[in-house]
């Protein structure tokens, strides 16, 4: 059961925790479509690395879509995931790490991906306080 009460707006149960205050759930509804409509990375880069930071920041609701891959070939997606996993254990990416990251993807792209990881993370976070489940309903 989530910690507060769904408001009337939103479309998700994720949307109506966010939309007691309207303001914030347009602009930040904004700013996801923004980063999910961007065709700067491949939708399944964006999906392994939702899934690693699901996990990492304890989202039920965000877990419930599920686990990441076990078996990743492809190596913008490994790097991708790497990072995710560093950031979202609030490690410091160390300067091999960051080469290796230098080596798939040009400075537009890293600093794209970061900012998907922050919010991401973010908007996980959120979830995880308000103990938003995936059985919470709309």
């Amino acid at each position: 059961m989530a910690k507060i009460t769904f408001s009337q707006n939103g479309n998700s149960p994720f949307e109506r925790l966010l939309g007691h205050n309207n303001f914030i759930l347009k602009n930040w509804s904004s700013l996801e479509e923004c980063f999910f409509s961007s065709t700067t990375f491949a939708p399944k880069l964006k999906e392994e690395v939702r899934r690693t930071l699901a996990f990492n920041n304890g989202c039920k609701y965000c877990m419930a879509k599920g686990s990441p891959s076990s078996e990743i070939a492809d190596s913008k997606i490994l790097i991708a995931v790497k990072i995710a996993d560093i950031i979202s254990k609030n490690q410091p990416i160390d300067d091999e790490c960051f080469n290796n990251l230098r080596t798939e993807f040009n400075d537009s792209e890293i600093s794209e991906l970061i900012a998907f990881i922050c919010f991401i993370t973010a908007s996980q976070k959120f979830g995880a306080l308000l103990n938003l489940e995936p059985s919470c309903p709309i």
